[in-house]
């Protein structure tokens, strides 16, 4: 069949649909929530079927307190300061890094942690700091830049550690119970790193059925359509309907090169607080390159911006309409809270894509 009819098919398929009751499904993804509404897949969803964020934008999750902390960093040291593009305009409790920027701190957006690795070989009498910021999907790029740092002396490189493991927030907020979930639509991305077998204990041990899904158009509306029937047969399983990129173990060597360098520890996420075992600190073997170790400040004592409910967006307790900031002060150009600058935060996909 071609992708085209199949895409069609499943179009209809979706749009038919008639449900006996409300089925309301979280999506643990930033970039499924682009995609649903991007592509028109959300415009199919029938009367009872809704979609409910997840805390899947690393941005978005990322505290004040990690952005304070490099702001303060690169006013008491002679540093380059190096991100993805996505931070520069993310609201810290006093400042951001554009504005940093704009009054003369050094800051560089690069493509990749190899991009400020490469910089500081080029600069060696300058010290370069790169913001490692991500879940499971980039962390194993990050891992190796750190280990190519030590393996080609370059030791004015350091990252400030801020990645996290995403399977213990999603038990984080089933052990809340605030939000009625009946499934998940769970991140391809990441699955393709820590395999659909790290998924299982949704089904196992709170009996939330489950589908990784890709991004593609028939992989959003297969994916939603296959948790759907699984959820009315009353099935407590994980579907991996992500084959062709997601392996049940994930990959094996890209985790290894995270255990190499991360070692597991507690981390605060916004919205929802410190998780147990969900975030990433540098080991003792690269604490060379380790810029929480290399460059300790205090910073002033983190605020969230008032009246920005992007925490609450996190743990799927309301959609970005309800929040009375939404379009209003807080837009694309003039950000409240990070929910609206990431691509991948859900204030923006609605912002740039919903008609509601």
């Amino acid at each position: 069949m071609k992708k085209n009819d199949l895409d069609n098919r499943l179009a209809r398929r979706l749009k038919s649909l008639r449900l006996e009751r409300e089925i309301r499904v979280m999506e643990v993804c930033g970039t499924h929530t682009t995609e649903f509404f991007r592509t028109g897949v959300k415009d199919l969803f029938p009367e009872g079927l809704s979609l409910i964020d997840g805390p899947g934008c690393p941005v978005c999750v990322t505290p004040n307190e990690y952005l304070d902390r490099a702001i303060e960093i690169g006013r008491r040291h002679d540093v380059i300061i190096t991100t993805f593009g996505d931070m520069m305009k993310v609201p810290s409790s006093y400042s951001s890094l554009a504005r940093e920027k704009a009054d003369g701190m050094d800051i560089r957006v690069v493509y990749s942690p190899l991009n400020a690795l490469d910089l500081a070989a080029s600069i060696p009498d300058r010290q370069v700091i790169f913001l490692s910021v991500g879940f499971e999907t980039t962390a194993p790029t990050e891992a190796v830049a750190v280990i190519e740092a030590k393996m080609r002396a370059i030791g004015n490189f350091s990252i400030l550690p801020g990645n996290k493991f995403t399977p213990p927030a999603v038990k984080a907020l089933l052990d809340a119970g605030e939000v009625k979930i009946d499934g998940f639509i769970l991140p391809g991305h990441v699955s393709a790193i820590i395999g659909a077998g790290a998924w299982r204990f949704i089904s196992g041990r709170y009996s939330k059925p489950c589908v990784v899904a890709g991004f593609e158009p028939h992989d959003l509306m297969m994916g939603m359509l296959t948790l759907v029937d699984i959820i009315r047969a009353n099935k407590n399983e994980v579907v991996n309907q992500y084959r062709r990129v997601v392996k049940e173990e994930g990959n094996r060597k890209a985790m290894e090169l995270m255990d190499k360098v991360f070692k597991t520890s507690d981390s605060l996420w916004r919205g929802i607080g410190v998780i147990p075992g969900s975030g990433m600190d540098v080991r003792d073997e690269y604490a060379d390159f380790d810029s929480l170790r290399k460059f300790p400040v205090t910073p002033p004592p983190p605020r969230e911006a008032k009246g920005c409910r992007c925490g609450e967006l996190l743990r799927g307790l309301i959609i970005p309409p309800e929040c009375s900031l939404y379009a209003r002060s807080c837009t694309p150009e003039d950000p409240v809270g990070p929910c609206m600058v990431s691509m991948e935060g859900p204030c923006a996909a609605y912002f740039k894509y919903w008609s509601g």
